[in-house]
């Protein structure tokens, strides 16, 4: 794994969070216990902050980036993944906000602002558009993102399976030579 500080900001990565040799973790980023990042996935804080909670796996090749504060952004946009939160392959988070247990699909892009709510779906290649909030207990689809339907039981119950199976899998990764 690659870890960068910048300036001042140093990456601060929980000891049973796993981070694949691949990956970069550059700046104000901090990564919490049981959490996963996959090859090939950038957390770039150099300029704002990123935060992921515990138990949350960020996906192969996926972008995690920051808007900085400025005329056009006053206050900026931090990245925030709650707890439990699966996050599918090549996505890109900008400037969001995650709760916990909640799916964002593979190829989605989750732009400055937007909140995808606990307990909600998004569907994979999909485009949540700047500060829209998606609320939780439904999926949704689609560019820009809409709500389709009540998530079934059986989706719900998904959620924290995908959370579950992939701690279990980090553990499985580190324990191979050269993981943390």
């Amino acid at each position: 794994m690659t870890i960068e500080t910048f300036e001042d900001l140093i990456p601060r990565i929980h000891a049973t969070a796993y981070v694949a040799d691949s990956a970069l973790v550059l700046g104000d980023v901090e990564i919490g216990a049981d959490s996963s990042l996959w090859p090939m996935t950038v957390a770039r804080g150099d300029i704002h902050r990123i935060r992921i909670g515990a138990r949350s796996n960020i996906q192969d090749g996926s972008v995690l980036h920051v808007t900085h504060a400025g005329e056009h952004a006053p206050g900026g946009f931090a990245l925030e993944v709650g707890d439990g939160v699966t996050v599918g392959h090549r996505v890109i988070l900008h400037g969001c906000s995650l709760e916990d247990h909640c799916l964002v699909g593979m190829g989605s892009i989750v732009m400055d602002g937007a909140r995808v709510c606990r307990g909600a779906m998004l569907g994979a290649g999909s485009l949540v558009s700047p500060g829209k909030v998606l609320e939780g207990g439904y999926l949704w689809l689609g560019s820009p993102a809409r709500r389709v339907r009540p998530l079934t039981e059986r989706e719900q119950a998904y959620l924290e399976y995908s959370a579950a199976y992939y701690v279990a899998l980090a553990r499985r990764h580190a324990g191979q030579a050269g993981a943390k």
